[in-house]
């Protein structure tokens, strides 16, 4: 597996993480989900970093970044979606740089976040959708334990059309 770490959001890293998204753009456009313009407008993006921190801070969200040792931002993995309570669970979202690809970021950072998810945030169950084509990240995920739940069809609008997921769950304790 690939030597990367994972940090937790900080405001300090609003300006890396701003060149990363700029520079990945047309890529996360092409196969996640389009941000609108205004994301990517630095004061808009130093107020949503902003806003991250404050809801990591009160425990609703947790933003990390995947980077090599020297520090610099290969990707993104995030636990969203946080309920407590009876189902203390999240839901598992990433996405690494265009040049990153294929290169087992995001199986080694699924691997360091499950530590993360259990130990440090105190969750019991992970969940995570793919696309039916990303195939990359359905591997990723059954290589760090997580089962395949089943297929939602026509599960979510992306550019234009509803399109299928494929969910995959992880029982951390």
């Amino acid at each position: 597996m690939p030597d990367i770490i994972i940090d937790l959001l900080k405001e300090s890293d609003a300006q890396e993480l701003f060149k990363f998204e700029l520079k990945n753009r047309a890529f996360f456009e092409r196969v996640g989900f389009p941000r609108g313009d205004n994301y990517y407008e630095l004061n808009s993006f130093n107020t949503i970093i902003k806003e991250l921190v404050q809801e990591q801070d009160n425990g609703l969200v947790y933003m990390y970044l995947i980077k090599d040792h020297a520090g610099m931002i290969l990707g993104r993995i995030n636990l969203v979606s946080i309920e407590r309570g009876c189902f203390n669970k999240a839901e598992l979202g990433y996405r690494v740089g265009e040049e990153h690809q294929g290169k087992g970021y995001v199986t080694s950072a699924v691997k360091l976040i499950l530590d993360e998810a259990a130990n440090k945030h105190g969750l019991h169950r992970l969940e995570a959708g793919t696309s039916p084509n990303n195939i990359g990240s359905q591997i990723a995920l059954i290589k760090n334990g997580f089962q395949f739940v089943g297929r939602y069809n026509k599960y979510i609008y992306k550019n234009g059309e509803w399109c299928d997921s494929i969910f995959f769950e992880r029982i951390l304790d």
